[in-house]
């Protein structure tokens, strides 16, 4: 299991989704993708539902969020 990290603070829109959504690619089975993001992105959030990934959402040490992105079993 590997985790990728993905720092994505500071970042206009759309660059911050653009930059997961090309990360999804590299995950395996058993991998996660942690995101460190200074908003709440609802639009990225219906579209990992839609694709078949979940996500668990946490308050941030450095960041407002830390998003951690598994592929749904």
């Amino acid at each position: 299991m590997a985790t990728i990290e993905l720092d994505v603070r500071g970042l206009q829109a759309p660059e911050p989704l653009e930059r997961v959504l090309e990360s999804l690619d590299r995950l395996g089975a058993d991998d996660c993708l942690r995101v460190k993001i200074n908003c709440r992105p609802v639009p990225l959030f219906r579209i990992l539902d839609r694709n078949g990934y979940t996500h668990e959402e946490e308050p941030g040490v450095d960041a407002l969020l830390d998003i951690t992105i598994r592929k749904r079993k």
